[in-house]
C-alpha cells in the first residue's frame, strides 16, 4: 500500500519468528502506509507482540523479509530505532524521577540538547494533559497518567512511527477514552501508528486498517468496516436463557437459517447469538415460536463477531 505516493513505512513478506520449536509468528505478510493507523487484533499469544518486537528491531527475524522505513532491522537497527517511538505493554518509567525529568532524560538518550529536550517535554506534557503533574514523582501517578506519560516519552524524538503494544490494557474505561483521544489527535496530525490490542472497540476507534491474528497467523485483513461487512451480518440478536434452558431447545432455532431470518447461529456458554439483517424481526420470530429468553439484545456486528467467525472463539475467552 502506498499513501500519497510514498513507499510503505513497513513491509513484511513471509515474516516468521521461532523460539526453538515454537513458532510465534508464522509467515505473515502485511504493509503499513505512511500516516496510517494500523492494528494487530487478537488474543494473548496470537503473535502480536512478537511481531512488534521484530518491527522495533529488538528481536531478530527468523525467516522472511522485513523492511522498516526502507531499511533492514538486522543491518540498520540503530538507525531504525532512532526514528521509532515505542510504548511497550508494561510501563518502564523511572519511578524515582519526576514526570518532567522522565521526558528530559529520555530525550537525552536521543542526543537532544538539554534545552531542546526541555522544550519538547513541556509541549508533550501539555499534549497528554499532565502539565500540572510535571513535578510529581511517577510512582504517585494513576495508571492512566502513567500510560499517557509513556506515550509522551515515546514521542520525545519526534518519531516517524509510533509503536504501541496494548496501549490501554489494565486501564479503567474513563482512562482508556482519554488515551484514545490523545492517539486520535496524533493520527489526525499524520503520525503513523502501529498498535496491538485485544479490545475490539479500541481497534474500531483507532485503526484505519488492521489484521486479525490467531495462532501466529493472519486470518483476515481490512478496515474495521470491511472486516465486519465481509465476515458478519449487519445485526446480532443476543438471547440469554435461564440456566439449563438453552440445552433443551433441541435445535428450535437452527431452522432460522433455512427460513432466512438468520444467517448464522453461535451458541456460547452464556448466550446464543443469531446473526441477521433485521434483529428486531428475528426477536419477534423467537417469541412467536414460544421461546422466552430472560434477556434479549439487538446490536450491530462488531470485530468480536468477526473474530468469533474466524476462530470459533471469543477474544475474552481466548
Amino acid at each position: 500500500m502506498e499513501v500519497e505516493g510514498r513507499a510503505p513505512f513497513i513491509v513484511a513478506e513471509g515474516l516468521t519468528k521461532r523460539f526453538d520449536t515454537f513458532t510465534a509468528v508464522d509467515a505473515i505478510n502485511f504493509e503499513v502506509g505512511a500516516g496510517e493507523a494500523f492494528g494487530f487484533l487478537g488474543p494473548n499469544g496470537a503473535g502480536k507482540s512478537s511481531t512488534m518486537r521484530m518491527i522495533g528491531g529488538v528481536s531478530p527475524v527468523t525467516e522472511g523479509v522485513l523492511r522498516v522505513l526502507g531499511r533492514d532491522p538486522a543491518v540498520d537497527g540503530p538507525t531504525i530505532r532512532a526514528r521509532l517511538g515505542v510504548c511497550p505493554q508494561e510501563d518502564t518509567l523511572d519511578l524515582e524521577l519526576t514526570v518532567f525529568e522522565n521526558l528530559v532524560i529520555y530525550g537525552r538518550y536521543f542526543n537532544l540538547p538539554r534545552g531542546e529536550a526541555k522544550r519538547r517535554a513541556a509541549e508533550l506534557l501539555e499534549f497528554v494533559q499532565l502539565t500540572d503533574r510535571a513535578k510529581s514523582r511517577v510512582e504517585d501517578l494513576s495508571g492512566g497518567m502513567k500510560r499517557r506519560l509513556s506515550i509522551a516519552r515515546a514521542l520525545i524524538n519526534e518519531p516517524s512511527i509510533l509503536l504501541l503494544d496494548e496501549p490501554t490494557t489494565g486501564l479503567d474505561p474513563q482512562a482508556r477514552h482519554v488515551v484514545w483521544d490523545r492517539l486520535y489527535r496524533l493520527k489526525q496530525q499524520g503520525v503513523t501508528l502501529v498498535l496491538t490490542t485485544h479490545y475490539m472497540d479500541e481497534a474500531e476507534q483507532l485503526c484505519d486498517r488492521l489484521v486479525v491474528m490467531d495462532r501466529a497467523k493472519i486470518v483476515a485483513e481490512g478496515s474495521p468496516l470491511e472486516l465486519i461487512s465481509t465476515w458478519s451480518a449487519p445485526e446480532v440478536l443476543e438471547l440469554r436463557f435461564a440456566v439449563g434452558v438453552a440445552e433443551t431447545l433441541d435445535g428450535q432455532l437452527t431452522d432460522s437459517i433455512h427460513e432466512g431470518w438468520a444467517e448464522r447461529i453461535e451458541v456460547l456458554a452464556d448466550r446464543i447469538l443469531l446473526y441477521t439483517r433485521d434483529g428486531e424481526a428475528a426477536a419477534e420470530e423467537v417469541h412467536r415460536r414460544g421461546l422466552h429468553p430472560v434477556a434479549t439484545l439487538v446490536r450491530r456486528s462488531s470485530l468480536e463477531d468477526v473474530f468469533l467467525r474466524l476462530t470459533g472463539r471469543t477474544l475474552v475467552d481466548s
